[in-house]
């Protein structure tokens, strides 16, 4: 089988973004490295259409953003390439890791074992580290939680490990579901967590959330957000992150009305914002 290779240089900062960009156009390997992203292709998928349109995608991100090289490939295993990039780390009391590494987990830290199917939510994107650090100081025991893009299902682990009762987690991206399902019986918190493909309408009209975890992006959380906060209990706490520092004012100013804002956090350009529903 023969294969497209792309070199796309983008900062690191982009390259999930982009990663969900190419994920629909039928990209189905992905290595993240150093300002570089190399996706992969099946040449019979490809054709100048689709490279003029990543053009076009590229040219909306910030800075100098190229495609470096393109080249044709044999067929190889592009899961473990991947693989040899994501490594175990420390995020605020969690200590996350895929199955593969043999890191021991630091005393006190709450392992969040995460194997991805792509590099969404491993824990390496400042928007999933900004609301893994805000968790422990939100949950409280017995919260009902609600998980809006879930990616690869670890801020429903992580909120269920902090003692939250019940997580209904939801995506429209089907890779993510299934992933979600794996992720979910790796940490033993299958009983726990609801898992289901769809956007806000599959959120049930009687569930009223604690906590309502949001980590997608600007447009999606100002459209969303009347749903969100009509599924959040008076008193209930709502994080929303996949939100870059000039998309503050904007999401504010939306909040405001119907929540308190407690907290906005930031790592970089991203930033991750906490509020407490008032109405």
């Amino acid at each position: 089988m023969t294969y497209i290779k792309l070199v796309i240089v983008i900062a690191d900062e982009y390259q999930e973004s982009l990663i969900a960009e190419l994920n629909e156009m039928n990209f189905d390997g992905f290595q993240q490295l150093e300002n570089k992203l190399v996706s992969y292709i099946m040449k019979e998928n490809f054709d100048i259409d689709d490279r003029e349109h990543i053009d076009q995608l590229l040219a909306g991100f910030p800075g100098e953003c190229f495609i470096e090289t393109e080249e044709i490939v044999a067929e190889q295993n592009w899961n473990e390439q991947w693989e040899q990039t994501i490594k175990a780390q420390e995020i605020g009391r969690f200590f996350v890791k895929p199955t593969w590494s043999e890191a021991n987990v630091p005393e006190e830290r709450i392992l969040l074992e995460i194997d991805p199917k792509m590099s969404f939510g491993t824990g390496y994107h400042e928007t999933t580290r900004l609301i893994l650090k805000l968790l422990p100081d939100v949950v409280e025991e017995g919260d009902q939680v609600i998980d809006a893009g879930t990616g690869t299902g670890i801020l429903s682990i992580a909120a269920i490990k902090l003692g939250a009762q019940q997580a209904f987690a939801f995506d429209i991206d089907e890779w993510s579901i299934e992933n979600t399902r794996e992720n979910i019986l790796l940490n033993g918190v299958n009983e726990q967590i609801t898992v289901k493909e769809g956007s806000a309408e599959v959120i049930p009209d009687a569930l009223k959330a604690d906590l309502l975890l949001a980590n997608i992006e600007r447009n999606t959380i100002l459209e969303l957000l009347p749903v969100f906060m009509k599924s959040t209990k008076k008193g209930g706490n709502i994080i929303l992150s996949g939100l870059l520092e000039t998309d503050e004012a904007d999401v504010i100013d939306e909040l405001t009305p119907m929540a308190d804002i407690v907290t906005v956090k930031q790592e970089n350009e991203w930033i991750a914002i906490h509020a407490q529903v008032v109405r």
